[in-house]
């Protein structure tokens, strides 16, 4: 299940044309700053999907931030002053110091994924190189170093001591990266 908060109402082609930015709100109040920004005028978007939640006494469905605490916005960034001062927005997402806008094509991928209804979910970002530890079937709780070769995914698995690895096909849906 998903669902998808996004806005161009009061949007003008003008603002359209200005680039995305990430922007870093205080958690649990994405949906309340999403809404504030739509009032003002502001183009958002508000990736959510559904869960399902066991409480003692019952089961609620519940729509939730893909991103938790952060939520893309269209704006000029010389006139950032409004949506810094939202109640709600802590700041622009940065790279460094500077502000860095979300790619055009980024944005639209993830439309496109919460658009086509099919099922998603949060998931942790792995990078080759990365330390990871599978999750299920006959590896798990096996530890490595998460590689692509050839377009497959693949767990290496070293002996230090004989300066030696070998590397197995993993299906990346069951590699959990592991805390630094």
């Amino acid at each position: 299940m998903f669902a998808y908060q996004h806005s161009e109402v009061g949007s003008t082609p003008e603002t359209l044309e200005h680039p995305w930015y990430a922007l870093q709100v205080k958690t649990q109040k994405e949906k309340l700053v999403a809404s504030i920004l739509r009032n003002r005028g502001y183009t958002d978007f508000l990736p959510l999907y559904t869960c399902t939640r066991q409480w003692s006494d019952r089961i609620q469905k519940m729509e939730l931030p893909l991103f938790p605490g952060y939520l893309f916005c269209r704006f000029d960034f010389n006139q950032r002053l409004p949506i810094l001062t939202t109640p709600g927005v802590i700041n622009v997402v940065r790279l460094g110091s500077q502000p860095q806008p979300v790619p055009q094509h980024e944005i639209a991928a993830l439309e496109t994924v919460v658009r086509s209804g099919m099922l998603l979910r949060p998931w942790p970002f792995l990078k080759a190189g990365q330390r990871v530890v599978i999750q299920e079937g006959p590896l798990r709780n096996v530890e490595g170093l998460l590689s692509e070769i050839k377009g497959h995914n693949q767990l290496i698995v070293s002996i230090s001591l004989l300066q030696r690895s070998v590397a197995v096909n993993i299906e990346r849906a069951c590699v959990r990266p592991i805390a630094s």
